[in-house]
């Protein structure tokens, strides 16, 4: 009875102490709760625009092909500077070598000429500056004009003397006189002015090779002179294009009478480009004509008549064919292009009017 009376009895008031643990219990209440923002549905993030990514492709696409470009055209430059560079480069060396000769001769002027040219396109070329400035001393020294006695002969027992008479068959133009000289020269002294005496040995050298060459026919001689000039310092185009010239007019002339086909292309490039070369026998045009029509010849016989008839076309343009190519071109273009044959014509049947019987 006690327990129930107990439990039946007014729940007497929570002291003031008792207040915070049921504000904590409503803070906890509050907590538990879902507030408004919370119950919203989450917003996907923004993707980024498609025309966004095709427009940052294209530029990056646009900046390599300008890269790739740019690579290619500085390298194209880079060759074609290098190449430039070596013809340059090739014609000082030879105007060098030239203004030496020309220093040697007493041509001073061109000798000055050619320095200043070489020191335009490169300063730094070895030796250039120097001997312009020893060009430009010489020439204003002024020099005593020698006047001959004919009565009295010089001696050129001396090295001195030995070496102005060289100088002297050099300005005349006497090649192999002025050789013979230089021989003498460096025989008595291989160390008296050897850069002078190179100098004139190279252009004695080339210019006797040239004539030897262009006037007397003499093909061998001409490259062997201009082959030891070679040694005391470059050629020129005109030499080194001279000498291939020889060379392939030799060639071609040991083929003749024993495979014309060969003959035929070498005394082609010399007629192209050397008509006038000549062994003493025959120029190269002459050559190139007669190799064609025997070439010619060989085609017929071995009854390749279309490249016979072409062969001798080309003959008949260089010259006047002979009466054994005359003949075998007009058989190989029989043989060639036959004429076709007429198809004969029927005869047409006269049709007789047919009266009908009444």
């Amino acid at each position: 009875m006690s327990e129930q009376t107990e439990n039946t009895q007014p729940v007497s008031p929570q002291p003031e102490n008792a207040q915070p643990e049921i504000l904590e219990s409503e803070s906890a209440a509050a907590e538990s709760t879902p507030k408004v923002d919370d119950t919203q549905p989450i917003k996907p993030p923004k993707k980024p625009s498609r025309w966004r990514s095709i427009l940052i492709g294209l530029f990056g696409l646009l900046l390599l092909v300008g890269l790739g470009a740019y690579g290619g055209y500085s390298s194209g430059i880079g060759v074609r500077q290098s190449a430039e560079d070596t013809v340059i480069s090739k014609q000082l060396t030879e105007q060098y070598a030239f203004a030496l000769t020309d220093i040697q001769l007493g041509n001073y002027e061109t000798a000055m000429q050619r320095l200043k040219f070489i020191i335009a396109n490169d300063p730094s070329f070895p030796g250039a500056q120097q001997k312009l400035t020893e060009v430009m001393v010489i020439s204003v020294i002024p020099t005593s004009t020698l006047v001959p006695t004919p009565t009295s002969t010089p001696d050129f027992s001396g090295i001195e003397s030995a070496y102005q008479r060289a100088q002297q068959l050099v300005n005349a133009q006497d090649w192999p006189a002025a050789l013979e000289a230089l021989d003498i020269v460096r025989k008595l002294d291989p160390a008296y002015k050897a850069a002078q005496v190179d100098g004139m040995y190279y252009f004695a050298l080339r210019n006797y090779g040239i004539a030897l060459i262009n006037q007397q026919g003499n093909l061998e001689g001409g490259i062997y002179h201009l082959t030891l000039a070679e040694r005391f310092g470059p050629l020129d185009n005109t030499s080194v294009q001279l000498r291939e010239g020889a060379r392939m007019y030799i060639t071609g002339a040991s083929f003749w009478e024993l495979d014309w086909k060969q003959a035929y292309n070498y005394f082609s490039q010399v007629g192209a480009g050397w008509p006038g070369m000549w062994d003493g026998t025959m120029t190269g045009s002459q050559r190139l004509f007669i190799s064609a029509m025997r070439y010619g010849d060989d085609l017929f016989d071995q009854q390749a008549f279309c490249a016979a008839y072409e062969q001798y076309q080309i003959a008949s343009g260089l010259g006047t064919l002979d009466n054994r190519s005359q003949n075998h071109f007009a058989e190989a273009g029989t043989q060639c292009y036959p004429p076709t044959e007429i198809p004969p014509t029927l005869e047409s049947t006269p049709v007789t009017d047919i009266t009908p019987t009444p």
